[in-house]
C-alpha cells in the first residue's frame, strides 16, 4: 500500500512553533512563557461542580446545541455585559473550545474562492482554517508598533469576492484591542455589504487600563451578520476543558449547527452542568481584569531589568517585546538560543505571520504564578 498518497490541503503546514518552542522548554527544563495558558489552579468550586454533576448522573450525551440551563446563562451574561437580547434556543451554541468554534464558522459559510480578509499577525489556526476551506485569505498586516488596523488598506482590499472579514479582539499575539472608532469604521465599511463577520472575543474579560472591551454583540447592527465566538478555557483557567460556544444569528446558527453535528455533536455534559451554575457568579469573570493587569504590571516591573523592549498590551494574557538592543538575530533563532542558552521559551512574532515578517520581536505568556515570572524575568536580565 506503500503507494497510495495524500494530495495535502495544508501542504505549506509543518510542526507548529508552540510545539517546537514546548518541546525545547521541557528538553532544557526551560520557563515556558511560550504557550498560553496559566500554571495556576483554577477554581476549586467549579472542578467540584463537576464532580457533583458526575455523582448525580449528568454523564451521557448532552443535546447538540448545547445543555439548554448554560444556553439560559450565557445568554443573561449577554444581556448583562452588552445589553444585548440573545435566544439562547436558536443562537448559542457550545463547542469544544473556541477554536473549533471559529473552524466551524469559517466551514458554515465560505466557499471555494471566497476571499476573507483576516488581520497579521494573528492566531495561527485563522489562515489554515480559510485555506482548507478552498477560500482565499486576503492578509493586511497590523501597522507595528501599535498594531492597529489600517481601515483605508481594508477598504482597497475590499472586492465582490469579500465574502468575510476575520478579527480578533483583544488580540492575539500583541494584546492590542479593538476602540471604538475602530467599530465605527467597520460598520461603515460593511453597511450594505453581503460582508459577514467572524469575532474572535476569547479573552473578551482580559482588558486592562479601564479599556471597555468592544464586543460586536454591543452593536445589534453588526450581531446580525456576525458569529461571536467564546472561550470557557480563557475565562476559567481550564483551557485543557476544551469548551467554548458561538452566538450568531437564528440563521446562521442554523446552518452552522448542520457542521457541528457531524463534526461534534456534543461536548463534555458535567462540565457544562457545573458551568451553567458558576456563571451566576459575576465576580469570577469582572475580576478577570484586574487579576491579569496586576500580572501585566508586576512582569513589566521585573522586566524593566532587562535590555528588552516592552510593548504595549491592553488585553489578553499576551505581551510583546523588541530585543533589537540585544541582538541582530532572526525572532527565531533568537527564541531557540534563549531558551536553550537562558531557559526561557518564547514565541517569535514571525511565527503569526504567513511570510514570517520578523520586526525582531517575541511574545511572552504573562499568565503565570508570580515565582515563574521573577525566575523568567531574572534569566532573561542576564542576556
Amino acid at each position: 500500500m506503500s503507494h497510495l498518497q495524500i494530495r495535502s490541503k495544508l501542504p505549506a503546514v509543518g510542526t507548529t512553533i508552540f510545539t517546537v518552542m514546548s518541546g525545547l522548554a521541557t528538553e532544557y527544563k526551560a520557563v515556558n512563557l511560550g504557550q498560553g495558558f496559566p500554571d495556576f489552579p483554577m477554581s476549586a468550586e467549579l472542578t467540584a461542580l463537576v464532580s457533583e454533576a458526575m455523582s448525580n448522573g449528568y454523564n451521557q450525551y448532552s443535546p447538540m446545541p448545547g445543555w439548554m440551563p448554560l444556553r439560559e446563562a450565557i445568554a443573561e451574561k449577554i444581556d448583562f455585559l452588552y445589553n444585548s437580547s440573545i435566544n439562547p434556543d436558536t443562537e448559542i451554541t457550545v463547542t469544544p473550545g473556541g477554536t473549533y468554534a471559529l473552524y466551524t464558522a469559517l466551514t458554515t459559510v465560505l466557499q471555494a474562492g471566497d476571499e476573507v480578509i483576516v488581520f497579521e499577525p494573528g492566531y495561527d489556526s485563522y489562515i489554515p482554517n480559510i485555506i482548507v476551506n478552498g477560500a482565499i485569505p486576503v492578509r493586511i498586516d497590523l501597522q507595528f508598533p501599535e498594531y492597529k488596523i489600517n481601515w483605508e488598506k481594508v477598504r482597497q482590499q475590499i472586492t465582490p469576492k469579500t465574502r468575510m472579514i476575520l478579527l480578533n479582539s483583544p488580540h492575539n499575539p500583541t494584546g492590542a484591542v479593538l476602540r471604538e472608532e475602530d467599530i465605527q469604521q467597520l460598520r461603515k465599511l460593511v453597511q450594505n455589504t453581503n460582508i459577514i463577520i467572524v469575532s474572535d472575543e476569547v479573552y473578551e474579560h482580559i482588558v486592562f487600563d479601564n479599556v471597555k472591551h468592544q464586543s460586536i454583540l454591543r452593536y445589534p447592527d453588526l450581531a446580525q451578520r456576525s458569529f461571536v465566538c467564546f472561550s470557557f478555557g480563557k475565562l476559567y483557567h481550564c483551557t485543557g476543558w476544551k469548551l467554548g460556544y458561538c452566538i450568531a444569528p437564528e440563521p446562521f446558527t442554523s446552518e452552522f449547527r448542520k457542521v457541528h453535528q457531524f463534526n461534534c455533536f456534543s461536548c463534555h455534559t458535567p462540565s457544562q452542568v457545573a458551568l451553567a451554575t458558576f456563571l451566576g457568579n459575576k465576580d469570577a469573570y469582572l475580576s478577570l481584569g484586574s487579576f491579569f493587569q496586576q500580572k501585566r504590571d508586576y512582569f513589566l516591573q521585573l522586566m524593566k531589568n532587562t535590555r528588552f523592549t516592552m510593548l504595549d498590551s491592553k488585553g489578553s494574557y499576551f505581551i510583546c517585546a523588541q530585543y533589537d538592543r540585544i541582538s541582530d538575530e532572526s525572532d527565531k533563532e533568537f527564541a531557540i538560543r534563549i531558551t536553550k542558552e537562558f531557559g526561557v521559551a518564547v514565541i517569535p512574532v514571525s511565527a503569526f505571520y504567513q511570510d514570517g515578517t520578523d520586526n525582531k520581536v517575541v511574545r511572552f505568556c504573562f499568565g503565570k504564578k508570580e515565582e515563574t515570572l521573577e525566575m523568567a524575568a531574572e534569566r532573561l536580565s542576564r542576556i
